[in-house]
């Protein structure tokens, strides 16, 4: 996916992206503080806001191929399997029930498979919107903040499934996270967002631990402050 020009003016807040080039089959991070633009990117490139200008070249990728959780993710008022079903209805592909229990059973969800979903912690939502995502086996798919309310060894579990999937079946990731832990052990490749401009891309590992440019550093120096006061 290339994004070349991109505009879009939200009452006082302009997002201007020149250049974006999300290769395929690599896991991307998108960083940046608070009103950085980071979601509202996420939003263009998922069709829920039209740009004001500029090109998102899909390149051959179809809307349907494409899916997206949040961290506080919309969820159908039906029952927890429903909802998983529910992509695989609309794209007519025959539910796996036993593919399902097995998801559910992975991440202690199979009790509740008949449970209104609206009833579930905000954590359990999050892992409903991960499975959700997933079963219908995206070609792209952005989290944003999904881990955030989520055990450690919740998102360990999760982490690891993406990066054995990644392995022998790679798709693409967008990973929207504050978490730099999830950033370094997932992505590949690392954008970092200031303004609503994407400041600086690359290798992960470059982009984080060795850039020149000063908000990048100071960025991931109030990170590492954080992380420590843990």
């Amino acid at each position: 996916m290339k994004i070349t020009d991109l505009e879009k003016n939200v009452e006082e807040f302009c997002l201007r992206i020149e250049n974006l080039d999300i290769k395929e089959k690599k896991i991307h991070g998108i960083i940046g503080g608070n009103g950085s633009g980071k979601t509202m990117l996420a939003k263009l490139i998922m069709g829920i806001l039209e740009p004001d200008r500029g090109q998102i070249d899909y390149e051959g990728l179809d809307q349907r191929d494409i899916t997206m959780t949040a961290q506080r993710p919309y969820l159908l008022r039906r029952s927890v399997y429903d909802n998983i079903t529910y992509p695989l209805e609309i794209r007519k592909i025959k539910p796996d029930e036993k593919e399902i229990d097995e998801w559910l059973h992975r991440y202690g969800l199979y009790t509740k498979k008949k449970q209104y979903a609206g009833s579930l912690s905000s954590g359990e939502r999050q892992i409903l919107s991960f499975i959700r995502a997933v079963i219908f086996r995206p070609k792209l798919i952005i989290i944003d903040e999904t881990f955030s309310n989520l055990q450690p060894d919740t998102v360990a579990l999760i982490e690891e499934w993406i990066l054995k999937k990644q392995e022998n079946d790679p798709i693409t990731y967008i990973l929207i996270s504050h978490q730099m832990s999830h950033i370094i052990r997932l992505c590949d490749k690392a954008h970092v967002m200031y303004r609503g401009s994407i400041l600086e891309s690359g290798n992960c590992k470059d982009v984080l631990f060795h850039s020149k440019i000063p908000e990048v550093v100071r960025y991931m120096a109030d990170q590492v402050i954080r992380m420590e006061s843990v």
